[in-house]
């Protein structure tokens, strides 16, 4: 049993987190990245974190080409994991372990 229950508890928490914040946030999403990206050391945040978003896009890439699926049917991930980053992979994770056929023991 391979179910992303685990991804599927994070993808909730950290969507209804996201949502809250940017929905008490002062300022819009593009300010706030540029007001980051201001500094050197939450620069380096940034750019870490943008660094493992782009490993995971390759990531999910490769799992759905060794799957037989389309580069198509992954824009939606990329454009989530390009504005939100966590969220694109992890809901990747989820519709891709609970669409998968449950194996059965030997």
């Amino acid at each position: 049993m391979n179910r992303p229950y685990i991804a599927l508890a994070a993808l909730l928490g950290f969507s209804l987190y996201t949502a809250g914040t940017m929905l008490q946030a002062d300022q819009s999403l593009v300010a706030f990245g540029l007001g980051l990206m201001s500094s050197p050391d939450t620069a380096q945040v940034v750019i870490d974190l943008y660094l493992l978003a782009a490993m995971a896009c390759v990531w999910m890439y490769r799992d759905a080409r060794a799957k037989g699926r389309s580069l198509v049917s992954l824009v939606p991930y990329f454009l989530l994991t390009a504005v939100f980053v966590a969220i694109g992979p992890l809901l990747y994770i989820v519709i891709d372990g609970f669409s998968r056929k449950p194996q059965v023991a030997a």
